[in-house]
């Protein structure tokens, strides 16, 4: 009982201590960015399971997948990874993107990799997509293989089409 009366009585001191100091200096907050970034620290993109499709890297002409480097056009549909033939975005046509009218189940979106660019696409090519119960995303492919892991992480079924990073037209 006694300390706390100690400290009941030591109180008012101390705010007047307290109010009295004001900082010379003002005072930095500290970076959001620094203080809440845990990235250097915890890589949860590579704790996914090893069947899982990850892209891990890009180049000019290809991609790395879990530990594999891969030239050219890839087709992700889910975990299968497939060759894909186009390799410019005028090569892109309904008949290139005709596997989606087999692949079930069907996966909510197509993820376009346009290359360096994001470039616009043939409106049928678009309507064909729609026509498949799926959603279009066209975006640049390293963007693209970067939403795919995300969305193939959060165990979405989720589909990607890309052409290699360095197609720029």
């Amino acid at each position: 009982m006694a300390v706390r009366q100690k400290a009941v009585a030591t109180l008012p001191t101390l705010m007047r201590a307290l109010r009295k100091e004001s900082p010379s200096i003002p005072q930095r907050l500290p970076s959001l960015r620094r203080g809440f970034s845990l990235y250097d620290q915890v890589n949860l993109i590579d704790n996914v399971p090893e069947d899982q499709l990850r892209f891990q890297g890009y180049t000019d002409s290809g991609f790395t997948v879990n530990g594999v480097e891969y030239e050219g056009s890839l087709l992700c549909v889910g975990n299968l990874l497939l060759s894909w033939t186009p390799k410019k975005m005028s090569d892109i046509t309904i008949d290139s993107l005709s596997i989606f009218q087999a692949v079930r189940p069907i996966p909510e979106i197509l993820i376009l990799g346009t290359g360096r660019y994001i470039q616009p696409l043939d409106p049928e090519i678009r309507k064909f997509i729609r026509s498949t119960g799926m959603k279009l995303e066209a975006i640049d492919s390293r963007n693209a293989s970067s939403t795919y892991n995300i969305l193939n992480e959060e165990g979405r079924i989720v589909a990607a089409a890309l052409l290699p990073y360095g197609v720029a037209s």
